[in-house]
């Protein structure tokens, strides 16, 4: 398995990685290729044979630099089972882009326990504590179609142990 950044190339294949892992909200086409594009030093994904297993994007908040804001993580069916979301999001927030991180951040629906899942195990790996609060609440901003999002923020986060992760 080979982690590296995306190329704009990468677009179809994430759009379809992403289609093929209900219950992650379909983001457009043009979407993923911005993020391949625009984004590659917050972005990785996982190459297993030429095809592409795993995505995480994400990016530094403008009005949060300390903080990385997870946006979507997404396994193939092959991939899992391998803590492949885990092993990415480390990844990524070893990389020189992100020098300074001291939070990760995320949205997660109440009953994303896949997701919840892999957040309690990144917090419990780094020492750190991991708060949830409502964001984005189901009748305020999503008219009623889509189910509240709840900011996960895990941190502080631990130098020390990030330094750990990047050794391996």
């Amino acid at each position: 398995m080979r982690f590296r950044k995306p190329a704009s190339t990468d677009g179809p294949a994430i759009t379809a990685l992403i289609a093929a892992c209900p219950p992650l909200d379909r983001n457009s086409r043009y979407c993923n290729l911005i993020q391949c594009a625009h984004f590659a030093d917050h972005c990785i994904v996982v190459e297993k044979n030429g095809r592409i297993i795993g995505w995480v994007s994400g990016y530094r908040p403008p009005s949060d630099p300390a903080a990385f804001f997870v946006w979507q993580v997404a396994v193939s069916t092959e991939g899992r089972g391998q803590r492949l979301a885990s092993r990415m999001i480390k990844e990524l927030l070893v990389r020189p882009a992100q020098k300074g991180v001291k939070r990760l951040i995320t949205t997660i629906t109440a009953d994303n326990d896949a997701s919840w899942a892999l957040f309690r195990g990144l917090a419990r790996d780094w020492d750190a504590e991991l708060e949830r609060q409502p964001l984005f609440e189901r009748e305020a901003h999503f008219a009623g179609v889509h189910a509240t999002e709840f900011e996960a923020r895990i941190g502080p986060l631990n130098d020390k142990k990030l330094q750990e992760e990047q050794a391996k």
